[in-house]
């Protein structure tokens, strides 16, 4: 549904900013509801928990919840970019159960399911299995200075397919310093992770979903061999900003 109102594929989208440099278009609203439509029928008692629907505070009554970014990577969707992706979870007290992530525009679809395993259309994943941190493969436009010691890689906008990136052996680690939401990253971790990979918050702690507050400070998802030096890598700067920014 989304790829028909794409740019690049010859669609005509509006779009506007919710927030400054929060930008927003026509196509997330429709798909955000079209999903909470069927995505109500297959599961009519799952509570909802997406980026373009209000907030409902009855969803942390409920065992599952869908969590939806109905486009993810508006900005490269609404430059006719292929760096966005539809993303979808089911989670089940509190853990992705199900993870899906569309991409119509790089013709990759994306599937995790807990305790099984992950795939990229229809081909198994395994993540990246490396061990040294200098080199590390990093979807990035611009490396600061102290993370030179770094690879960078080809950054799609949508932070989900960065997730993917490493389930798939094309980046050996995504990490973010910022606040961000539940419905950017519960699809993907859920694949990363079932390929292989690492995933916690930039403190290293564990990732938990329907929280009241669906918010955590940063994400790293990276190769399991390199997971404890990203998180001393980062430390310090994760405390500094973290203590800044807190809402």
């Amino acid at each position: 549904m989304a790829y028909d109102f794409w740019p690049g594929a010859g669609g005509m989208v509006k779009s506007w900013e919710k927030e400054p440099g929060s930008p927003v278009s026509e196509a997330d609203i429709a798909v955000d509801g079209f999903l909470r439509r069927e995505l109500g029928k297959l599961l009519p008692a799952a509570g909802w928990l997406s980026e373009e629907t209000a907030d409902a505070p009855e969803r942390l009554e409920k065992g599952l919840i869908w969590l939806v970014d109905p486009v993810d990577g508006t900005r490269d969707f609404i430059r006719g970019r292929g760096g966005w992706a539809v993303s979808v979870a089911l989670i089940s007290e509190g853990r992705p159960l199900i993870g899906l992530l569309d991409a119509p525009a790089r013709g990759e679809h994306w599937l995790g399911l807990a305790g099984q395993g992950a795939w990229r259309n229809g081909v198994r994943l395994s993540a990246s299995e490396r061990r040294e941190f200098p080199g590390a493969r990093v979807p990035a436009d611009n490396l600061a200075k102290v993370d030179r010691i770094l690879q960078p890689v080809d950054k799609p906008n949508s932070i989900a397919l960065r997730i993917a990136m490493v389930a798939a052996d094309e980046a050996d680690l995504v990490a973010t310093l910022r606040w961000g939401f539940e419905w950017d990253i519960g699809a993907a971790t859920l694949i990363a992770r079932e390929a292989g990979a690492t995933t916690t918050d930039a403190f290293g702690c564990t990732l938990a979903y329907n929280k009241r507050d669906p918010r955590a400070f940063g994400l790293l998802v990276s190769s399991p061999g390199i997971h404890g030096a990203a998180v001393a890598h980062l430390a310090e700067r994760a405390a500094a900003i973290a203590g800044k920014e807190n809402p």
